[in-house]
């Protein structure tokens, strides 16, 4: 039995070796594999260990670089808005500046006018004759040449610089004399200046010969080192070229004679606010009128003379503008002028623009013989917020090209802006300011400097017979 046992299980181990044999080879070929395996795995990361390391590190770098240029913008974003601040606090404290002396000139005028309209009805109670029959006081007035004062008015302009105005730049001034054959002024005489081929401007001679130039009102003129200036006169022609920057005066002679008048044409227009401000003053202004035509009317020199006017309000009023044409016989005038109600208007401003436009254009003014003289009186500026409106500066640009001189009247209660306005016009049309005073020492709110005080009528008057005599034979 047990030999037999023995036998058995010899066969039995070779039984199951031959069933085992196979699989356990596969196995320990397996087995073999996967440790070759994991051994090329395990050299495969030892050797990218290195690089993955240099990769998170370069990730690293990159990132803290984004952000430290996301920094440098924050940073420069902050830095901007921080100078965006600082300028706006800047503009702020400047227009506070410039409001806070604007109303403080405001305050002064409204001060100074007060004490004036005080004096004034204390002026009409005292020549009051009792009833309805009052005997009103005759109007006083001074005046002001800027063109003659050339440099305190520019000092007056850079100091008043930051009112709300349209403003031409007359700084640079040229004064072009055109006589004749015999050193006697030529009216009328076509004046034109050009730079190269660009012609910049073209204007009529006044009375005494003489026209205004202001370069740096054109843009065309910026680079211009002289001017070519051309007059011409009857058939007559005359040339120069002026350098830029010497000499202020350009005096220049036609070979002609002057054509001589037994009675000088005369224009003169009256330009009327005829708002419900001027109500205290206008029959005063009224009686003056009156006087200056009837007074001119009669000069020894008799003038070949007619009177026109425009009255104006403003929008929303009954009118706007209303416009007289010349008229030779001084009496129709006369009623014209009595006519005049003063109504409407309710804000200050008032539609100057406009109005002087109409001036300018609509009536039939003489222009290419005599003298035309515009008289402006008023108590308020121009409306400058108005659209589809004109400019007062392109109308008064538009006066001087057609000798039209301008003397700008201020009445009682014209502001700071009205008073730089008005002296705007007067200059450039080579007129002169005038202001209505008030007082025995005849006092002003304007910034004029020293004056002389007279009878309105009485300055006008002379005025014109100013004018008259740059004609006289």
């Amino acid at each position: 039995m047990h030999v037999v046992n023995q036998s058995q299980t010899r066969t039995n181990t070779r039984r199951w070796t031959r069933i085992l044999g196979p699989p356990l080879i596969i196995l320990a070929v397996a087995a073999a594999m996967l440790s070759a395996a994991c051994s090329d795995d395990a050299e495969q990361a030892e050797s990218e260990q290195p690089t993955r390391a240099a990769q998170a590190a370069a990730q690293v770098e990159q990132q803290e670089q984004q952000q430290q240029e996301r920094q440098e913008v924050a940073y420069q974003q902050q830095a901007m808005q921080q100078q965006q601040e600082v300028a706006y606090e800047q503009q702020q404290a400047q227009q506070a500046a410039a409001e806070y002396q604007q109303e403080a000139e405001e305050a002064e005028y409204e001060q100074a006018e007060e004490a004036m309209e005080d004096e004034a009805e204390e002026a009409s109670s005292e020549t009051s004759s009792g009833g309805s029959d009052v005997q009103r006081p005759s109007l006083s007035a001074g005046e002001v040449n800027d063109n003659e004062r050339w440099d305190e008015y520019l000092q007056y302009r850079s100091e008043y610089a930051f009112l709300h105005v349209h403003d031409v730049d007359i700084s640079e001034r040229y004064i072009i004399t055109v006589t004749d054959s015999a050193g006697l002024p030529l009216p009328n005489t076509r004046v034109t200046v050009s730079a190269g081929d660009v012609q910049l401007f073209q204007a009529n001679t006044y009375a005494d010969g003489r026209t205004l130039f202001f370069p740096r009102a054109f843009a065309a003129s910026d680079d211009a080192l002289g001017f070519t200036v051309v007059v011409e006169r009857d058939g007559a022609r005359q040339q120069v070229e002026v350098p830029r920057g010497g000499p202020t005066d350009w005096p220049i002679t036609l070979d002609i004679e002057r054509t001589e008048y037994d009675g000088v044409p005369l224009d003169i227009l009256f330009l009327l606010d005829a708002t419900g401000s001027m109500a205290d003053e206008i029959e005063q202004i009224k009686d003056t009128l009156l006087s200056i035509a009837s007074r001119i009317s009669e000069l020894p020199s008799q003038p070949d003379l007619r009177f026109g006017m425009v009255a104006y309000r403003d929008r929303g009023d009954a009118f706007v503008t209303r416009v007289y044409d010349f008229e030779p016989d001084a009496n129709t005038f006369l009623n014209t002028i009595r006519s005049v109600v003063a109504d409407g208007g309710g804000d200050n401003p008032e539609s100057l623009n406009e109005a002087i436009h109409e001036a300018v254009h609509e009536p039939q003014w003489r222009l290419d013989e005599g003298i035309r003289l515009m008289f402006l009186i008023a108590d308020a500026p121009p409306h400058l917020d108005y659209a589809n409106d004109y400019s007062y500066a392109q109308e008064m640009m538009q006066a001087h090209n057609r000798a039209i001189k301008t003397f700008a009247i201020a009445s009682s209660g014209l502001d700071a802006q009205g008073e730089y306005i008005f002296r705007q016009i007067a200059q450039h049309t080579m007129g002169r300011f005038i202001f209505i005073v008030y007082g025995g020492g005849g006092t002003t709110p304007h910034n004029v400097g020293q004056y002389t005080v007279e009878r309105l009528d009485d300055l006008v008057v002379s005025l014109v017979q100013q004018e008259l005599a740059h004609l006289s034979p």
